[in-house]
């Protein structure tokens, strides 16, 4: 299938709704979709880091992905907090270091065609092109409530890395070279991870520091 990556538009919001509905059906709750409010915040704050996957074919959404600036991320966070409750009006800062993916959404019947892969291929080189320090951002670990009643979270970080363990969102982010910086704990409702993320980095290895 032919499929571009292009900038999403206010106009595109039933197609990203759709994405959604498609890939959080019921029960998952539907105040949790992105909102037109939300969607037209992203156009309007930081239109290159609202990215939609199309296919050439029928015009059809396969997938989208929203990222901010922000300066550092090292520190604790949840997802509202840097995200801005979704809206990234308040959190974006232009004159940040790295750029901070808040959502990537593929259609579960378009998986296996590399969308989400290609989604991320798109942020690093806005990365690249922005000379941004790094791409970050808060993975979910939808494995871990298996292990939880044995193991803390950093562990179970380790030996997914050490492919001891297999965790399908950890595993996909670490064959796009990101890499675990730390667990990130109450960042986001989600019973799977048991509340926590592992915050992951790419590093740009053309970034040259600005002078101040």
């Amino acid at each position: 299938m032919n499929i571009v990556i292009r900038r999403y538009t206010v106009d595109d919001y039933e197609g990203l709704l759709d994405v959604q509905k498609e890939a959080f059906p019921p029960p998952f709750p539907p105040e949790l979709w992105w909102k037109r409010e939300q969607i037209e915040a992203h156009v309007r704050t930081f239109p290159e880091g609202a990215m939609v996957a199309v296919s050439l074919e029928d015009g059809r959404i396969l997938g989208s992905a929203t990222a901010l600036i922000v300066r550092h991320a090292d520190q604790p966070h949840t997802w509202a907090e840097i995200s801005d409750n979704g809206y990234i009006e308040r959190t974006h800062d232009p004159d940040g270091d790295t750029l901070y993916g808040i959502d990537v959404c593929v259609r579960p019947s378009a998986r296996g065609l590399g969308v989400a892969g290609m989604l991320y291929d798109a942020r690093k080189r806005l990365v690249v092109e922005r000379n941004l320090a790094r791409l970050a951002v808060g993975s979910r670990m939808p494995g871990y409530h298996r292990y939880a009643d044995e193991t803390d979270a950093e562990t179970y970080v380790e030996r997914v890395v050490r492919g001891e363990l297999r965790d399908p969102v950890l595993g996909f982010m670490l064959k796009q070279g990101l890499v675990p910086v730390r667990v990130l704990h109450d960042y986001l409702e989600d019973e799977e991870s048991c509340n926590k993320a592992v915050l992951m980095e790419w590093r740009n290895p053309f970034y040259s520091p600005r002078k101040e």
